[in-house]
């Protein structure tokens, strides 16, 4: 074996061996060191989770290569079951998920409460959140009524919006792993009892970002892309480019389909809603034309104002006039007062 192989193949075995190091320490509540957390997570093995969720039977939810099934554990509380497809590149996105996931401690992501990892395909253990997520609450149908959900009022959504933001500060600036989310959409952001943030889906991220890298792959023609239709950096398409201003290009994709109501991209034009209100982000009087017209004129236009000049900044085409998720949570602090009741408590 030659010393290059030789050293891939270790690389290789010491990622694995961290991934089970991290967990051991985690479950036997040994917190010393700046990036460890107080994670209840615990392993879990096939045969438990087969009798938790009634043998897979209920499903919850699907990802891009993942389905979600529902849990109900003997004390009675419930679990989001997340079993990866099973191939050998899905399988290593499955062990960076939870790598991820046991950095992390945020009251709006949503939390680990245990994972397995004895077969090919392993699954993760996450809380559980009753109200579905914002893309189902602003765009679908309820289909036991026949009809449009009820409406999500005005001050809730600016408080998803806040809480979004403090997620992505954390990701970006507070953990120490440095995470680019790669996937911030409305159907990852997870709503629970109080209809509070709860981001999902790191199947997608990156770790170990101060700022910009370039993935060794990005030239390849075959390159897998970030993100999802609609919510995709553009600047990150031409060069492929992963860095934290790709999350809040797609965060202020999230803003306008808070604004509007209308959804990120439209399966029946193909267009982007981006593109749809391009020429109206840049006239202040056009504002009140975008708002959900579903709000009934229930909104405050000020704040309305705030959050759509807020859009327009995070869309900028060039990624470094993009504000950081910690300037969003200062603009939303002094132009949006509909959240004061958030900072409370708060640096």
């Amino acid at each position: 074996m030659c010393l290059a192989s030789f050293l891939k193949f270790l690389k290789f075995k010491l990622r694995r061996k961290s991934i089970s190091d991290k967990v051991v320490s985690i479950e036997r509540g040994n917190h010393q060191g700046h990036d460890s957390i107080k994670s209840s997570a615990r392993r879990y093995s096939w045969d438990q989770m087969q009798k938790s969720t009634m043998n897979f039977s209920s499903v919850i939810g699907y990802g891009g290569f993942s389905t979600v099934y529902l849990a109900q554990f003997p004390d009675l509380t419930k679990g989001a079951v997340k079993i990866h497809s099973q191939s050998d590149r899905l399988n290593q996105a499955f062990k960076q998920e939870l790598e991820i996931f046991l950095h992390l401690e945020h009251d709006n992501i949503v939390k680990l409460l245990g994972y397995c990892d004895d077969q090919d395909e392993g699954f993760l253990i996450l809380e559980y959140a009753p109200n579905g997520n914002l893309h189902e609450k602003l765009h679908c149908i309820d289909k036991s009524m026949g009809r449009k959900r009820p409406v999500l009022p005005w001050k809730r959504r600016m408080a998803i919006a806040f809480q979004l933001s403090q997620a992505l500060e954390y990701l970006h600036e507070k953990s120490v792993l440095q995470i680019v989310h790669g996937d911030i959409k409305s159907s990852n952001i997870l709503l629970d009892e109080q209809l509070n943030c709860k981001l999902c889906d790191f199947g997608s991220a990156k770790m170990g970002f101060s700022s910009t890298v370039l993935p060794p792959s990005s030239l390849g023609k075959n390159r897998m892309m970030l993100g999802s239709p609609g919510y995709t950096d553009p600047h990150y398409f031409r060069t492929g480019l992963a860095s934290k201003k790709n999350d809040v290009y797609s965060y202020g994709v999230v803003l306008l389909e808070l604004i509007t109501g209308m959804e990120a991209f439209s399966a029946h034009t193909r267009e982007r809603l981006t593109r749809t209100l391009d020429p109206m982000l840049r006239d202040a009087e056009k504002v009140v034309e975008m708002v959900d017209p579903h709000l009934g004129g229930d909104f405050d236009l000020e704040e309305a104002k705030v959050m759509t000049s807020l859009a327009a900044m995070c869309l900028c085409d060039s990624p470094s006039l993009r504000p950081s998720a910690s300037d969003i949570i200062r603009t939303m602090r002094n132009g949006i007062p509909s959240t004061s009741f958030l900072f409370r408590g708060k640096a």
